[in-house]
């Protein structure tokens, strides 16, 4: 078995960023964090998570994260499933974010973009299904 367990984002401001995903994931909690360089430029990093999942954000980016809109190279986006969109939209909703763009009308799935405060584009996906065929099949 092979699974993602963490992504690491380079960002200006962690805290901003706890904001995003704190409401998202009520239930991660902060990991870890220290401090260390990264080429030759002092950082502090910290790891939002649970025991199977993390984020790890650096906080020594600089400039801006890339234009969605544009086709530069670089990630698009990021999903997580949730097993009730509603409520997750919600919670983000309440701490101040707005939905960036809605998802594709979809017979056994609903979706969601959010962007966090860093600039990355940020999917939620709620399955309407139990079965593979119909939870990944585009209309």
């Amino acid at each position: 078995m092979i699974q993602l367990e963490h992504v690491n984002l380079v960002v200006s401001d962690i805290e901003a960023e706890l904001k995003f995903y704190r409401a998202a994931f009520p239930h991660w909690r902060v990991r870890d964090q220290g401090q260390g360089e990264w080429y030759g430029k002092p950082r502090t990093w910290l790891h939002f998570g649970d025991d199977y999942q993390y984020l790890v954000f650096s906080d020594h980016g600089e400039g801006e994260n890339r234009n969605l809109e544009g086709h530069s190279v670089g990630l698009a986006h990021f999903a997580y499933v949730t097993n009730n969109l509603d409520a997750l939209i919600q919670r983000l909703v309440d701490a101040g974010f707005s939905v960036a763009k809605d998802g594709a009308e979809e017979p056994w799935r609903k979706n969601i973009y959010f962007i966090d405060p860093a600039g990355f584009e940020v999917e939620f996906v709620e399955y309407l299904s139990d079965l593979p065929g119909e939870r990944n099949a585009s209309s």
